[in-house]
């Protein structure tokens, strides 16, 4: 499914449903929405992707590890499906990226100057806004 693995599709439900909403005469006879559900714990994902697929903070992972995915913006069934799939490829992609770790830097004196500097003629100027004191 990804560029470096990918999901065998017996790992994943795929199940047509109902869509909600407006449509017509074609809603309550028609099943084109599409309810994906991928258990993470059993898939063949590398442990440390399934781990961070856990660990988001994701409302379409549930507590038990399962992601489910509505897909419903098309009218057919197999745009919503390929939509679903989709949407799931990118969720494992976006937990696949390591990012670089954040190195802690210093600002330079002269920069700490410059903006000192910058706060005191700001507060040069709001100063000056005051009123007039009269002797």
């Amino acid at each position: 499914m990804t560029d470096s693995f990918t999901v065998p599709p017996n790992e994943i439900e795929l199940t047509a449903v109902r869509a909600q909403g407006a449509g017509g005469q074609n809603v309550n006879k028609v099943s084109s929405a599409i309810h994906l559900r991928f258990d993470i714990r059993a898939s063949s994902l590398p442990e440390h992707i399934k781990q961070r697929l856990l660990d988001l903070s994701d409302s379409r992972v549930t507590r038990d590890g399962v992601v489910v995915i509505k897909a419903q913006e098309y009218r057919t069934q197999d745009m919503n499906r390929a939509a679903a799939l989709a949407r799931l490829d990118e969720l494992i992609r976006s937990v696949s990226i390591t990012r670089k770790k954040r190195v802690a830097t210093r600002p330079t004196r002269a920069s700490q100057v410059r903006r000192v500097e910058g706060k005191v003629k700001r507060g040069a100027i709001k100063a000056g806004r005051g009123p007039v004191r009269g002797e």
